[in-house]
């Protein structure tokens, strides 16, 4: 993308892009917590409840926990898919867009014995192949999914698949960096073995620290899995963190302050809740950009609740309508190269209806600049 020079208005920039996201003032605040050392019990004490609260917020119980990582989702997602596969298992990758490709790009980096099906872009995952490809290939140990591809948009199927992992004995590893917070998502009720999560996306937080959640017995058996990463490696962390009591490295100490402040703010919101409130935003960004004439990548049935993807409209480039959005005051985001000529606009964090109010005049008012305009 080329570098960006728009300067947006003063005041409070509203992004639309998904994560990172407007946070709650409670969340910010956290941020000026005091220096103070990650070896201290206090820092000890902070993390715990910390992942405590990821854990809940994952639907797991006493019988799970969470570890803790510092760096973006990709960090947490790394740290999963390089430590859970043995070397005589091998992984099945279900891919059918970006993030899916990342998981394939994260295995094949490592050498972790693997196996892709591709579905394509837009294309919903084939749960029945899915379940063919476990019956015809004993080898396969782990089967690695992304819940909310944000690259188009889709949400996958996660009850329907960790159904069938479940029923034929394989760990299902669960990219749910851009889903946990907002979506339907229960760690025993979805037989999910492994659980990916982030801070700056539907949890609210801010980026910067990341998280596996996962039953204790699944990080239990990791001890005799040989790690392929240092300062990655899932079972390292699991045991500093769990038995030491102790960060294996230096945490980001004031981000997982924050990160603390969101997990409160939406463990008393409630999944449901907060899930209900990004689809009334979903909703009122969709019928507005429809009543505009937008078109959309997906039908409605297969959108997750907090990114709709829609196409540039006719007589502009994306850059064109980025940076006059952004001079209004409201950032979108753009999609890979595959998907040229398509827009994002999410809703996840602190966002109201007057957020997408404001985003609709001022979207009236950029391609209004370029309507009727050949290029």
């Amino acid at each position: 993308m080329p570098e960006n020079t728009v300067t947006p208005p003063a005041g409070r920039l509203v992004l639309l892009n998904p994560g990172p996201v407007n946070v709650h003032d409670d969340v910010r605040a956290a941020m000026t917590s005091p220096d103070q050392c990650h070896r201290e019990p206090e820092a000890a004490a902070l993390m715990a409840r910390v992942r405590e609260k990821a854990t809940r917020l994952s639907g797991g119980d006493d019988s799970c926990t969470s570890v803790l990582l510092a760096g973006s989702g990709t960090a947490a997602l790394e740290a999963a898919f390089s430590s859970i596969v043995p070397d005589d298992g091998r992984i099945l990758i279900l891919d059918n867009g970006n993030y899916g490709e990342r998981l394939w790009r994260i295995v094949d980096v490592h050498g972790i014995p693997h196996r892709r099906m591709e579905f394509g872009w837009c294309n919903p995952i084939d749960v029945d192949a899915v379940d063919r490809a476990l019956a015809d290939d004993p080898g396969i140990t782990h089967v690695g999914l992304v819940h909310h591809e944000t690259s188009t948009g889709m949400l996958n199927p996660l009850r329907e698949i960790g159904a069938v992992v479940a029923r034929h004995g394989r760990q299902l590893a669960v990219d749910a960096i851009s889903s946990l917070g907002s979506e339907r998502l229960d760690l025993r009720d979805d037989n999910i073995d492994w659980c990916v999560g982030t801070a700056n996306k539907c949890v609210e937080g801010l980026p910067g620290v990341s998280f596996v959640t996962a039953p204790r017995e699944r990080l239990e058996q990791l001890e005799g899995v040989r790690a392929h990463t240092f300062y990655l490696d899932l079972y390292g962390h699991y045991i500093s963190q769990d038995r030491l009591g102790a960060p294996l490295f230096t945490p980001a100490l004031q981000v997982m302050t924050a990160l603390e402040a969101a997990l409160d703010r939406s463990l008393d919101e409630g999944v449901q809740g907060r899930g209900a409130r990004y689809n009334a935003l979903a909703e009122q960004v969709r019928e507005g950009l429809a009543a505009r004439g937008a078109r959309f990548l997906l039908p409605p049935a297969e959108r997750a609740n907090s990114v709709t993807n829609v196409y540039v409209p006719e007589g502009m480039t994306y850059d064109e309508l980025h940076d006059g959005l952004k001079a209004e005051g409201y950032v979108v985001y753009s999609v890979q190269a595959q998907l040229g000529g398509v827009f994002r606009v999410a809703n996840m964090g602190q966002l109201d209806a007057a957020d997408i109010e404001g985003f609709l005049a001022a979207y009236d008012r950029v391609v209004g600049k370029y309507a009727g305009r050949g290029i």
